[in-house]
């Protein structure tokens, strides 16, 4: 896959605009890795950590520094409900790739709702008729709007798309996610708690933690251990609860 197709190379602190150190959400380990070391961005980037961790902070600062709008949707959507972001996104540049595509999209799924419903109220302009994401289930239209909107280049951004999502749903997910990066000229940015989706195909992966940020073999991940542990043997876990 050639280095130049996908749209941001790299992360880095804006010069201009340096964020306290002293402050929230600088205060955070992988934040402040970021800020004093840049990241270096694959065409797959996949953060898993606990709670809490900063990793969907990073990942909605990527949002917002791209121009895609805070609580989901392309660089055109102008939906809000009442701010939640940090500032960190506003202290950030993005390092892109010459002569690639500015196309992008942001799942969040802790928006969706609200976000499904601007979209009743602000049809498409395509020509087509929209989806009705509210006739359906959660999980059904999380799915149905990466499906119907993940096309084509562009940057697609997902924060804890497992949320609205069944196993066979996180495979689906896999799969739409996966046929994007094959064409070279997509990346994909996402946080998950999910080692299926941690899973995806040719990702780098980074583990967020009070360390920082850390590549990590999938098979070597806390969160895969985990998983592998409590299937193993449930009522372990259960007994201490």
């Amino acid at each position: 896959m050639a280095l130049d197709r996908y749209p941001i190379r790299r992360l880095e602190e804006d010069p201009s605009n340096v964020l306290d150190r002293r402050k929230w959400p600088a205060v955070l380990p992988p934040v402040a890795q970021v800020l004093e070391d840049g990241l270096d961005l694959t065409p797959a980037t996949v953060l898993v950590g606990e709670n809490g961790s900063g990793k969907s902070t990073i990942v909605e600062a990527i949002a917002l520094a791209y121009g895609l709008s805070p609580e989901g949707g392309s660089s055109g959507a102008r939906h809000s409900t009442r701010a939640s972001e940090s500032l960190l996104a506003d202290h950030l540049q993005l390092v892109r790739n010459a002569g690639t595509t500015r196309r992008g999209y942001f799942l969040r799924a802790e928006t969706m709702h609200g976000f499904f419903t601007y979209l009743e109220k602000n049809p498409s302009t395509s020509g087509r008729d929209d989806v009705r994401f509210h006739d359906m289930s959660h999980g059904e239209s999380f799915l149905e709007l990466a499906v119907n909107r993940f096309r084509g280049r562009g940057l697609w951004v997902l924060d804890e798309p497992e949320s609205a999502l069944s196993f066979s749903g996180c495979l689906s997910l896999l799969g739409v996610l996966k046929d994007l990066l094959a064409s070279g000229e997509s990346q994909v940015i996402m946080s998950t708690h999910s080692p299926l989706l941690a899973a995806l195909p040719g990702a780098r992966i980074l583990e967020v933690g009070p360390w920082g940020l850390r590549p990590q073999n999938w098979e070597e991940l806390d969160l895969v251990d985990s998983w592998r542990a409590f299937l193993d043997a449930p009522q372990r876990y259960l007994r201490h609860l």
